[in-house]
């Protein structure tokens, strides 16, 4: 489960912009719920989808997806694929990969149990350890030292 109380979603952050019409919204946001997933750690309030085309259905159109996150820098994929629905997935993909990236970064790279639990402190001396050391035996000699 999700600590944020208002996840965000697809369906409640996306708009269209430039090349798609209200009527494609719906679409789209089918297309891409599988981001759902990705987006619900973070508030619907402070983020935001848009995804715009240009030179629709034409060669050498191009897609764009943007995503806005209070707090973290602007994501901002592209894609120049004909298909315009395999240009959407791969949007859609590029865009999972960059916030999966984007939160591994600010994560520790270790088990975060281990991070939250305070680490032993060595409260022995290091001069301590030379008084355990066995005295050298002047009887023994090195046979570089003869």
């Amino acid at each position: 489960m999700s600590a944020v109380a208002n996840p965000a979603t697809v369906a409640e952050c996306l708009r269209v912009g430039a090349g798609f019409s209200q009527g494609d919204r719906n679409w789209i946001a089918e297309q891409f719920v599988t981001l759902d997933a990705r987006l619900a750690s973070f508030h619907a309030d402070a983020t935001e989808l848009e995804v715009s085309v240009k030179d629709r259905e034409a060669r050498g159109q191009k897609v764009t997806l943007e995503c806005w996150i209070a707090g973290r820098q602007k994501i901002v994929t592209t894609s120049a694929e004909e298909d315009l629905h395999a240009a959407l997935n791969d949007v859609r993909d590029d865009l999972r990969r960059r916030l999966n990236d984007a939160k591994t970064r600010q994560e520790p790279r270790h088990n975060k149990h281990l991070r939250d639990r305070p680490q032993p402190q060595n409260e022995q001396d290091p001069t301590d350890d030379e008084e355990h050391l066995p005295a050298a035996d002047p009887t023994r000699v090195d046979a570089e030292t003869v």
